[in-house]
This record gives structure tokens, C-alpha cells and sequence, in this order.
């Protein structure tokens, strides 16, 4: 074999390397991919859509974030309530610090379930009636309150309680699967 031949081998292959190497770093320290399983993010998130998580994020009010459960399972859930907020809902009306808290990407699924939940998708609460939440008055530090987007059914804060800051495990930023729904968060 020519020298030649040799080296633009031996290059191909440290460009290889190159590539997986920073593949990995990537996917363990930056980014992971997940499978959403199960439907209390509906109609949003379906069982079985891939999503890319971001694992370093800030978060927000809003954010779709991916979490450990307390059974050791992983969630997919949305921020309603950071460090120090107030949460209720009344008469399916979602309140954050005693403000009105608009959720568009509710809209269309909200009229669909109310007839078969006492005419509520979302069941009046407030964080001082939840026994999850030890009826506290405001979101701990280091805290936050997750609710899924399919609220009759979705097992959230409102069950499991507060999701400290350590057990979410990042935020998602696109969703890869299906290819007809792809898009960034």
C-alpha cells in the first residue's frame, strides 16, 4: 500500500474517533434523547414521540421538562409553579400569584374532556389543599410544581408534590419523532 493511501486512512479513522468522541460527550453531558411514554401530556406530546433534552437549562414557567419521578420512573410535565409562587386553579382557570395564568396550548383539548369531568378539565386546587404539596402556601426554593397538559388524568404535583431542582433532568428543546410534528421548544 502507498504511504499516501496510509495516511488519508489513518486519517479517516482519527476523524472518526473525532466525531463519535464528541457524539458522546454531547449525549452524556449536553443533550439526551427520550421517548414520551404515556398520555398526561396529550394532545401536545403523544406516547411515543422523541424529544431532545436540553440538561443544563434555566427554567421557566411554561417549560416542558423531562423529571424523576418519586417512584423512579421518568415524567414529561410542564412548569406551572417556580421557587416561591402561588398556584390555584378555579373554574378551570389556572391562577399564578393570584394572576390569571393563560394556557393556549390547552385551548383546544379543554372542551373535549369537561363533560366527562364534572365540567372542569382542571379540578379546583390550590397548594394549600393539596396533602402532596403538605398544603404549603408557595412553592419551596429549589422547587417546582408540574402539572401534565392532559389534566384529568395526568399524575403531577398535585399527587407526587413539589419536583425539586436535582430531579428534573432537563428541559425539552425539539421533538425529533414524528416527523410531521417536529419542532423546537
Amino acid at each position: 500500500m502507498k504511504k499516501e493511501t496510509v495516511k488519508s486512512w489513518l486519517w479517516v479513522v482519527i476523524d472518526i474517533v473525532i466525531v463519535v468522541g464528541v457524539a458522546m460527550l454531547l449525549r452524556t453531558f449536553l443533550i439526551t434523547p427520550h421517548n414520551v411514554d404515556g398520555p398526561s401530556m396529550e394532545p401536545n406530546f403523544m406516547d411515543n414521540d422523541r424529544v431532545l433534552v436540553w440538561r443544563h437549562p434555566s427554567l421557566k414557567r411554561g417549560n416542558v421538562v423531562i423529571l424523576h419521578a418519586p417512584d423512579g420512573s421518568l415524567y414529561i410535565k410542564r412548569i406551572i409553579g417556580l421557587p416561591g409562587d402561588t398556584v390555584t386553579s378555579k373554574d378551570d382557570v389556572m391562577y399564578v400569584n393570584g394572576k390569571k395564568y393563560d394556557e393556549p396550548y390547552l385551548n383546544s383539548y379543554k372542551t373535549q374532556w369537561a363533560d366527562d369531568n364534572n365540567g372542569l378539565f382542571t379540578q379546583n386546587f390550590s397548594l394549600s389543599t393539596l396533602k402532596a404539596t403538605n398544603y404549603a402556601k408557595k412553592v419551596p426554593q429549589e422547587s417546582y410544581f408540574v402539572m401534565g397538559d392532559n389534566r384529568p388524568i395526568s399524575k403531577d404535583s398535585r399527587m407526587i408534590g413539589f419536583v425539586k431542582r436535582n430531579k428534573i433532568e432537563g428541559k425539552v428543546v425539539w421533538r425529533y419523532w414524528p416527523l410531521n410534528k417536529m419542532s423546537i421548544y
